[in-house]
């Protein structure tokens, strides 16, 4: 008797299983129907071995020995893509800055956590997302007017030179020094203008990252993926920089700001993901 409640038992749990299998499938069955729902992307700031960076007070000590910290720390994330299982792409407003592109200001977190809310997303399983670190060249090039919402945006936050010029695609500034942080540095590293007219580095990044689990965009659940950032990677990256006078005002895309650069297109990871936000 007791074999037969068991076997009952686990045939129900199978039943439900299959249940709850065919209501996500059925989820998903609309993909090519036009269906959309939102996803939201997170960024949290940190030091990997520290945790949460609170402006002109955490203290860190890079691989080189240096102390530094920040008082201002602000990145541009533009061009945000989505790629599903099958490696199918979908480009939230690809080089439209009015639209698609965002500031990840320390100064402005919430909790540490700064949210980007992306809306009428098609009903897919994302595995992966990739960003871009600054404003692309297709996107500066459209001029002005291809971009004045963000451009305002950007200079009230003082992300912006001239318009010849262009974004400061990210600005680091706080002290620095050897035993204490006494010393000041700004580091604004981005584009000068048409770069390949005139000659100088691109400093745009493109990076791409997997999710742990997939994010399952519907109509009724709006993903959350929870994206960390090491600023570790600032001075103790792939490549090892020290603060002094000759770095501490850099402002541009000089070398010093390629490396910097670089490093930072490093940080990035995705800690985790959450299904169960209501798109309500």
């Amino acid at each position: 008797m007791k074999t037969i409640q068991n076997n009952l038992k686990y045939a129900l749990i199978l039943f439900f299983a299959l249940i709850s299998s065919c209501q996500n499938d059925d989820d998903y069955s609309s993909i090519e129907n036009g269906q959309t729902g939102n996803l939201q992307v997170k960024f949290e700031n940190g030091f990997e071995n520290l945790g949460s960076i609170v402006l002109d007070q955490t203290v860190q000590t890079s691989s080189n020995g240096q102390k530094f910290n920040f008082s201002t720390l602000k990145y541009i994330i533009s061009n945000i893509t989505l790629i599903d299982e099958a490696g199918k792409e979908y480009n939230y407003h690809p080089n439209n800055p009015d639209k698609g592109a965002f500031i990840i200001d320390q100064a402005t977190a919430k909790a540490n956590i700064t949210y980007l809310e992306l809306t009428d997303i098609p009903q897919n399983k994302y595995a992966k997302i990739r960003f871009g670190l600054g404003i692309s060249q297709n996107a500066y090039l459209l001029g002005h007017d291809g971009q004045a919402t963000f451009w305002e945006k950007a200079k009230q936050s003082g992300m912006t030179w001239s318009w010849a010029a262009g974004y400061v695609f990210v600005k680091l500034e706080g002290n620095y020094g050897s035993t204490s942080v006494n010393l000041p540095y700004i580091n604004h590293a981005g584009n000068m203008g048409n770069v390949a007219q005139n000659n100088t580095p691109n400093l745009y990044r493109e990076i791409t990252l997997n999710l742990p689990t997939t994010a399952r965009v519907t109509t009724k659940i709006k993903p959350s993926v929870h994206v960390m950032a090491d600023l570790n990677q600032f001075l103790s990256g792939e490549t090892k920089l020290t603060l002094n006078p000759s770095n501490a005002n850099a402002m541009g895309s000089s070398q010093h700001l390629v490396n910097v650069t670089d490093n930072l297109s490093k940080m990035f990871r995705v800690d985790h993901v959450h299904n169960n936000e209501s798109n309500n």
